[in-house]
């Protein structure tokens, strides 16, 4: 679940950013500086995880379950944690490769190792689905105003 969580907002935050990055820049400058930051970082971090899951690194690798206690809360799959991960090997990777996995990588480190599920996927999703929403109502302005 995790894994398709993780798919479906950076492959959505793609799409919006090559396809809207008008919209996509206006939705970021909406927010303060920091908030601006987190949500570029937070994302940036799960691009790494994408890159990473299932090829280089497995699932078990990146997430760790909270402790089960029956009936408390914190055994929801929203306060799993991301654990910290070795830096990967980039040597084999052209001069550009490498850099945007290390930078990928250094985001991961910053925003999402050591924070829950919860924590990471709120502020990202929330802003996805705002951006999608603004880049949808522009979308159908633009077909009325083709009319």
């Amino acid at each position: 679940m995790i894994g398709e969580a993780v798919w479906w907002v950076t492959i959505v935050d793609a799409t919006l950013v090559r396809h809207h990055p008008d919209v996509y820049d206006s939705a970021l400058a909406g927010h303060a500086p920091a908030v601006r930051q987190l949500i570029e970082g937070t994302l940036a971090g799960l691009r790494f995880v994408r890159n990473r899951m299932g090829n280089q690194v497995d699932y078990v690798d990146f997430i760790h379950p909270a402790a089960c206690h029956p009936g408390a809360d914190d055994d929801r799959i929203t306060a799993w944690t991301w654990n910290p991960v070795p830096e990967p090997t980039v040597a084999s990777l052209p001069p550009r490769g490498q850099a945007w996995e290390m930078t990928r990588y250094r985001a991961y480190k910053a925003h999402l190792a050591g924070r829950t599920i919860g924590e990471i996927f709120g502020r990202p999703a929330a802003f996805v689905e705002l951006t999608a929403a603004e880049a949808t109502s522009v979308i159908d302005i633009s077909a009325h105003a083709a009319r």
